[in-house]
């Protein structure tokens, strides 16, 4: 049975659930694909766990006092031996953080990376891109674009040939559950965003999903994905959030049956792209006004296939493990570890 050897750098929620998913999992993958997965290195901002023989089992990795202090960035990727990285740590929107230093790191190294991470993509997407090629290894990021909701993977695999004349998408399942909350349950603003944290799903910074920036960050990484040629700039990108949203505006959208939705863009129609985040107002027939709580929503008009919807991929930590996962499986699939 082939060995495949796996790295997680992050180990908040979704890295915890990635370990676990792993283990649950790994009579599927011996059965399907004849692989023993092995984890042989975690790592956190300021600790890291490495075992390059026989690799770690879940109890080993939950166990926080085994944890070496300072075996992080550098020390880290030089001591792990890894056919895989999974990056899920925290996004770093001005420099790109640790996240950034690990992704190029390991593609130089010839491993392939799996992000969940967005800053380092945010900034620097289409230079790793290149990078990965260079030193033919894959960066796969599907989990990055909205976590289990197909985005990147779908249009890349389902829509080959196509021009793309839009993409609209509910791509952040906080602001979504927030709205929902509010037009639905009668809940204020503040009420919303607290089911929401106690939920796990919103950012540690709320304002980031609140304001529109997380929506923001992921049209940004599909637009880079599909639309090389433009000139993104993720801070100049137009954005609008739904903080400003009072009682007056929840009980006008009622009387008019309207139900309002965070939506982020891309729009190509005149062969100029404008891409960005705002508020849209859409009747009670129109599949974005069924797309409720936590979940998330993508429309995408084509040339010759015509208009696709997707609903769906419930925000979660488990959900967006299972998302870093498919890239795995995609890997493993295509014969490419």
């Amino acid at each position: 049975m082939k060995k495949l050897k796996v790295a997680i750098v992050g180990f908040g929620s979704v890295g915890r659930n990635i370990a676990q998913l792993l283990e649950k999992r790994a009579d599927d993958y011996a059965q399907k694909y004849d692989i023993s997965i092995q984890i042989t290195g975690v790592c956190k901002s300021r600790s890291g766990l490495i075992e390059n023989q026989h690799g770690l089992s879940l109890d080993e990795i939950l166990d926080i006092p085994q944890y070496v202090s300072g075996l992080t960035n550098h020390d880290f990727m030089q001591r792990v031996e890894a056919d895989v990285i999974i990056d899920v740590g925290p996004s770093d929107y001005v420099t790109g953080g640790s996240s950034l230093e690990y992704i190029r790191q390991a593609l130089k190294n010839k491993i392939n990376v799996i992000c969940v991470s967005k800053g380092a993509l945010v900034l620097e997407l289409e230079s790793l891109l290149e990078l990965a090629t260079q030193n033919r290894v894959k960066l796969l990021y599907s989990g990055a674009t909205a976590a289990a909701l197909p985005t990147v993977d779908f249009i890349r695999s389902n829509l080959l040939g196509c021009k793309i004349l839009t993409i609209q998408g509910i791509l952040t399942g906080t602001t979504n559950l927030i709205l929902d909350e509010m037009m639905q349950n009668n809940l204020s603003f503040d009420d919303a965003l607290t089911k929401a944290k106690n939920l796990g799903i919103a950012e540690p910074d709320s304002s980031f999903d609140t304001q529109g920036w997380d929506t923001a960050a992921k049209i940004c990484i599909i637009a880079k994905t599909f639309f090389k040629k433009e000139n993104i700039d993720f801070y100049h990108l137009s954005k609008q959030g739904i903080e400003h949203i009072t009682q007056l505006d929840i009980e006008h959208w009622r009387l008019n049956s309207l139900v309002p939705r965070l939506v982020g863009y891309i729009d190509c129609m005149d062969h100029n792209l404008s891409a960005g985040v705002r508020l849209e107002l859409f009747e009670k027939t129109h599949p974005f006004s069924l797309v409720t709580g936590k979940n998330k929503a993508l429309r995408v008009l084509t040339d010759d296939m015509g208009e696709f919807y997707i609903s769906g991929g419930a925000s979660s930590p488990v959900a967006t493990a299972a998302a870093a996962l498919k890239d795995l499986e995609y890997l493993i699939l295509n014969k490419l570890v």
